[in-house]
């Protein structure tokens, strides 16, 4: 059964359920009132539409009927009515057709228009009347006088106009109640439904979209309840899904890209390897010396290839979250020292100069020693691979914070392009395509030092200007002195 039909239902049910309670709580009401079961059949005839008598009525009117019993002439004497008569009570006499007596405050032609006629089985005797503008309860008792004619007395008292017009209207005005019930239980069962089927609505489009492949829409929550918190949490969970897509997307670009780089990478060595391998088996190389040469560069492209690979296994087992990590407290500045005082004669035969500014004090980082060490190679590597000028300057320094210390490496090759600064550090990126044999390689470098720095809770970022050079950073967070 569909949630639309279950409100339908729930709507039909609640209708019916008031209904009865109204009419049940009417009826308890009118029982409580009378006392009397079958007086509910009589509830809207005149017989039975009166108010029982108050203490000054049934006094005044027992004292009338007693005169129209025993003494009808009595009823003829103004002095005598108006001792009978009570504050807030009116008399009338009435014989024949004529109005013989009325209190004071009554207009006796009105009278004559608006009093009921002669009964003489006295059945009708309560009922209300309007007389000019206002409305009258009364009690009658019809009666003969001695003279054969006609006679009635009435006991009056005002009534409110607007109690007898809902008397009067009782049957419209409860129809029209119950319409208006009916009317705002529909109106409150639509609102309630449209805010909870319209969203669903909403939700099962979205299903079918994303079943289809469309992950280009958005869902927008209009509330704040457990609906709004479905949609925004269906919304989370397409943008994840396209976010997830697209990366995949790209990991597939950047794997093919990859393929293409380490196949090319891999087949130069691999062809020079055979080359030089044939001239030596064809006997170009006919002398000691030729073939000592022949042989050294085999033995380098093998190297490279061996480190290629050996960089490709690292990068793979790093973005598998499966190379462990030695942390350590390290003493940074002896560290780097150590460090550069291994790369300087090298870095000295290629005509670089590498410079270290570092702070008048010891510092202390948490650090895998052997993965920061690969971290500085990478970033070294990568200034090497792009200076073009002269003098070539490499420099170092540290900067401390409040709880990490930033390692800046800077150099002065031909920078990187604004459009490319971005990306260096992303895997599989290399801002030159060319893959000549200077600055060719995997791509991996810059990205493999980003993933080393990541889990040692740091970052990593650039900033470079044509011409001029490129800064590396990195941040390693601080370390207690053992």
């Amino acid at each position: 059964m569909s949630i639309k039909m279950r409100f339908l239902l729930s709507y039909v049910g609640v209708i019916l359920f008031s209904i009865t309670l109204l009419l049940a709580a009417g009826f308890l009401i009118i029982f409580a009132i009378t006392g009397d079961v079958k007086s509910i059949e009589h509830l809207y005839k005149k017989t039975y539409v009166q108010k029982p008598l108050t203490t000054v009525e049934e006094s005044v009117f027992l004292d009338l009927k007693l005169f129209a019993k025993n003494n009808p002439k009595q009823l003829l004497n103004e002095k005598e009515l108006k001792r009978i008569e009570q504050e807030d009570i009116e008399i009338v006499v009435r014989k024949g057709t004529k109005v013989e007596y009325a209190s004071p405050a009554l207009d006796k032609q009105a009278l004559v228009k608006s009093l009921p006629g002669f009964e003489e089985t006295n059945i009708n005797t309560r009922d209300t009347i309007k007389i000019n503008d206002y409305f009258f309860t009364y009690v009658k008792f019809d009666f003969y006088f001695p003279d054969k004619s006609k006679g009635s007395v009435f006991v009056l008292r005002k009534a409110s106009s607007y109690a007898e017009l809902i008397r009067g209207l009782f049957p419209i005005l409860s129809g029209l109640l119950l319409f208006l019930l009916i009317m705002v239980i529909g109106i409150l069962n639509y609102l309630v439904s449209r805010s909870i089927i319209k969203p669903i609505s909403i939700l099962k489009e979205g299903a079918e979209r994303i079943k289809s492949g469309d992950l280009n829409f958005e869902i927008k929550a209009i509330s704040n309840d457990e609906i709004g918190q479905l949609n925004r949490a269906f919304e989370e969970m397409r943008t994840k899904l396209k976010e997830s897509i697209n990366l995949q997307i790209r990991y597939e670009e950047n794997r093919k890209e990859l393929l293409t780089n380490i196949s090319h990478d891999l087949k130069t060595p691999i062809t020079s390897i055979i080359g030089y391998v044939e001239g030596i088996q064809d006997g170009v190389a006919n002398t000691p010396q030729k073939i000592e040469k022949y042989l050294s560069t085999v033995y380098s492209k093998a190297k490279d290839m061996d480190s290629l690979i050996d960089e490709l296994f690292l990068f793979s087992k790093l973005d598998l979250k499966k190379e462990p990590f030695h942390f350590e407290t390290v003493e940074l500045d002896k560290y780097m020292r150590d460090y550069v005082e291994e790369l300087y004669l090298d870095l000295l035969q290629q005509g670089i100069h590498i410079e270290l500014h570092f702070l008048n004090k010891q510092i202390y980082v948490i650090a895998d020693r052997e993965k920061l060490k690969r971290v500085l190679a990478n970033l070294i590597n990568n200034c090497v691979k792009y200076m073009t000028k002269d003098r070539k300057n490499i420099s170092i320094a540290l900067n401390e914070r409040l709880r990490d210390v930033v390692v800046q490496v800077t150099d002065n090759g031909q920078g990187i392009e604004p459009s490319a600064l971005p990306h260096i550090f992303e895997r599989f990126y290399r801002a030159e395509q060319s893959r000549n044999s200077q600055t060719g390689g995997s791509g991996l470098g810059l990205a493999i030092a980003k993933q080393i720095i990541v889990e040692h809770g740091g970052e990593i970022w650039a900033t470079s200007e044509i011409g001029k050079g490129t800064t590396l950073f990195f941040s390693l967070k601080k370390g207690e002195k053992k």
